[in-house]
């Protein structure tokens, strides 16, 4: 998953742990603080499809972040709106 802050301008790899149709949690490697509106971009593999993999493009803000997992920060977001991609985007 690719995840993009307003606080930070790049994009950084995170890895998904938890997704539903109302929001996400992932594990980054750095800090983000609560209220920070985020964009991210994650793919949906065929196991939960059931065609081919889907990526959406979705945008949301983060209200909880955890420091439980060493060297990584858990992150919880709310998605407020999301879009399908094409398989060329």
């Amino acid at each position: 998953m690719q995840v993009k802050s307003a606080e930070k301008n790049d994009e950084v790899i995170a890895v998904t742990k938890d997704v539903s149709a109302r929001g996400v949690y992932i594990l980054l490697d750095s800090e983000l603080a609560p209220d920070t509106p985020i964009e991210f971009t994650l793919t949906l593999p065929p196991e939960i499809t059931m065609t081919q993999s889907i990526r959406v493009r979705c945008k949301g803000k983060v209200v909880r972040v955890d420091h439980d997992t060493p060297g990584k920060v858990g992150v919880a977001a709310l998605i407020d709106h999301y879009h399908f991609l094409e398989n060329e985007e």
